[in-house]
């Protein structure tokens, strides 16, 4: 018999000072059961990032053919495409075809080593970035990370701040491509 998925609640509030974005999401997070605790942060990161009304978690590990998230304009054409950590060159360039953006946020410490493997190949997609978060972040993300959460996302210039109440995790991205 199969896993199931373990259902996660977040109340996430976001005050994006750089785009002018202000808003509480109420989200259902589905994580997989080879999904880490450190992952679903990461998916919850890249929500925050992203956040409008229009982006929405999909079905990611579970399926082949859908990201992490995504973001549908009103004709179902997907204007975002969001994978969370090394997905391979076959799937990134894919997903360049689909969509009018691909962001891949990569993490945890062998991610050099996955990018140096793929780098070449996904170059060539210019609809395509690739962004990492370094391992000792993810890492204090991971450790927000509960059943039922209460969390805010501060952006301001850049910089980009998430806490629960009790710990707040400092996020600096490296982007290895624009």
């Amino acid at each position: 018999m199969a896993l199931k998925s373990t259902i996660y609640k977040a109340e996430l509030s976001i005050a994006d000072m750089d785009r002018n974005y202000y808003a509480t999401h109420a989200l259902t997070l589905a994580r997989h059961p080879s999904e880490t605790d450190e992952r679903l942060m990461v998916r919850v990161l890249a929500f925050a990032l992203h956040a409008s009304e229009a982006l929405a978690n999909a079905k990611g590990i579970s399926d082949t053919d859908e990201p992490d998230l995504w973001e549908k304009d009103l004709t179902g054409a997907i204007t975002l495409w969001i994978e969370v950590g090394q997905p391979d060159e076959k799937r990134i360039l894919k997903a360049a075809g689909r969509s009018e953006k691909v962001l891949v946020y990569t993490y945890s410490a062998a991610s050099h080593i996955w990018w140096k493997q793929v780098a070449s190949k996904v170059d060539r997609a210019k609809n395509v970035s690739v962004i990492n978060i370094p391992a000792e972040q993810s890492t204090a993300l991971e450790q927000l990370c509960q059943r039922t959460m209460q969390l805010q996302c501060t952006i301001q210039d850049g910089q980009v701040w998430l806490t629960d109440g009790q710990a707040t995790v400092q996020v600096d991205r490296e982007t290895w491509k624009a």
